[in-house]
Order: structure tokens, then C-alpha cells, then sequence
């Protein structure tokens, strides 16, 4: 197998200098960039704010049809919130509107990891809170089901909610 020979030092120097012209340029971009996506999550709060408050939602749930917490999310979060909740099911984000408030919200405030199931809590001027069950769940998988209700219990006490589950 042959070995490539090493790049003449002058070739390297050219393209230090390239990389050192172009570095306000990357700059400029990546300022942009980082100014794009804070101009768009305040637009997000804004259009919260005016849609989804005045009309008493002010909380983001998302969960999946996964075995594991379908039903815990379903029977024992959502009733006392589902008034105040837009809901998604991660497991049809095939058929959410691509530029729905709610999806774009989505998208915006879940990070990168551990973002299903989710709650995002959204006050007026205030950063959303965002609650994720992902890693309790984890733990619920072996038996430790505190981690998942102490969290249950905070987005309700957040809410202005009853712990308690009402009887369908």
C-alpha cells in the first residue's frame, strides 16, 4: 500500500491564509445565524403568547404510543391539564402540519435529546419551562416510579393543578 506524500508546507500556509481571510466571513455568518434563531424563538413567544394564552392554553404536551408511558401520560398527566394542553403524538409527527404553531413550538424548544414525553410550560414574558420525562422514564422502566411523579407533581404545581386524577 502506498503512502501519499505529505503536502508541500506551502500549500498548508495558503490555506491558513484563506482560512484566516475568510474568518470575518464565518463570523458574520455564524452572528447571523445565532441572530436568525433568537429572532425566530421570540416571534415563536410572541405568537404564543397572543394565540394560545388568551384562549387559556399556555402548555405544550407531547407524547408517544410507546408501552412504556402512553398510558401514564394519558391517564395520569394529561386529564387535569387537558384543558390548558395543545397536544401531540410523536408517533404521528408524520401528519403534523409542518408550520403549525404548535410543531414549529415543538421543534424550537425541545432540544436535541430526551424530548419525548415532553411538557413545555409557557407564561406570559417568561421563558418556557420544559419538563422531560424521557430520563425518569428510564427509571420507571426498573421500578424507581418517584422520579416520574415528583415530575408529574412539579408541571402540576407550575399549572395551578390538582395532583389528583379525576374519575372519567
Amino acid at each position: 500500500m502506498k503512502r501519499r506524500p505529505p503536502k508541500p508546507i506551502w500549500r498548508k500556509l495558503l490555506m491558513l491564509l484563506g482560512f484566516i481571510v475568510l474568518s470575518p466571513l464565518w463570523i458574520a455568518l455564524l452572528l447571523f445565524g445565532l441572530i436568525l434563531y433568537f429572532a425566530f424563538g421570540a416571534l415563536l413567544y410572541i405568537a404564543i403568547w397572543f394565540s394560545w394564552l388568551p384562549r387559556g392554553q399556555n402548555t405544550l404536551f407531547v407524547y408517544s404510543s410507546s408501552p412504556i408511558w402512553q398510558a401514564y401520560m394519558l391517564e395520569q398527566v394529561l386529564p387535569p391539564i387537558k384543558k390548558q394542553a395543545v397536544v401531540l403524538n410523536w408517533s404521528d409527527r408524520k401528519q403534523w402540519k409542518k408550520r403549525s404553531l404548535s410543531t414549529l413550538a415543538f421543534r424550537y424548544f425541545r432540544g436535541r435529546k430526551n424530548f419525548n414525553p415532553l411538557i413545555i410550560v409557557f407564561k406570559p414574558l417568561q421563558k418556557a419551562k420544559v419538563f422531560r420525562f424521557w430520563e425518569p422514564f428510564k427509571e420507571w422502566k426498573h421500578g424507581n416510579t418517584e422520579s416520574v411523579e415528583n415530575l408529574r407533581k412539579e408541571v402540576f404545581r407550575m399549572l395551578g393543578v390538582s395532583a389528583t386524577v379525576p374519575n372519567p
